[in-house]
């Protein structure tokens, strides 16, 4: 005989409404939780999507780096990373912006749900495999924050690209942006 407790229902309307986002929806505003509530029922869309675009930077940057690894003397490429956004990580960057709650506007507000970080040998690399990548033609350069030229008042060294990829999906093609660090050993702390 199991003598595991038996699941409960959620006791409220609004704990009913986060079941599907694992937020705690009790502990908000009922308007704001019932939009959250919403949003994460669409949440998995936008992840798959987003998802989707850091394979697409990820398969770019490790094809760049098997070249130079088979076909030149040097690698400039160390290693690449990816995260994606939470949905409480997007919550929380809606809030400090004063966003609402809609997924529409974090699409174009929020440009670094999906990120990269290629960390290179040398600051030299970094601007080479910069050079390298956002030359592709489906790569659209968005935006570039070079902290490597001029840091952070902080010491904060890094170069940040935003870049809109393709995602090929049943329904056609969409554009996403990905935020791309480049940055060296040293760097990468």
């Amino acid at each position: 005989m199991d003598d595991s407790p038996e699941p409960t229902a959620p006791s409220t309307d609004l704990e009913r409404l986060g079941s599907g986002t694992g937020m705690d929806l009790s502990t908000m505003p009922p308007d704001h939780a019932r939009r959250l509530a919403t949003i994460g029922a669409d949440f998995r869309q936008l992840s798959l999507e987003y998802e989707f675009a850091l394979r697409e930077v990820e398969t770019k940057m490790h094809i760049l780096q098997d070249e130079f690894l088979h076909l030149h003397d040097y690698n400039p490429i160390e290693h690449v990373s990816t995260r994606l956004k939470t949905l409480d990580s997007l919550v929380a960057k809606a809030n400090r912006r004063e966003l609402p709650m809609d997924l529409d506007v974090w699409r174009r507000e929020i440009l670094d749900i999906a990120g990269t970080r290629v960390t290179c040998s040398f600051r030299r690399d970094v601007y080479r495999v910069f050079d390298l990548f956002t030359e592709r033609q489906d790569v659209e350069v968005i935006s570039v924050k070079d902290y490597i030229a001029q840091p952070k008042a902080n010491g904060y060294s890094s170069l940040h690209a935003t870049v809109r990829v393709p995602v090929y999906l049943s329904t056609g093609v969409i554009l996403i942006p990905v935020e791309i660090q480049f940055r060296t050993i040293a760097m990468d702390f």
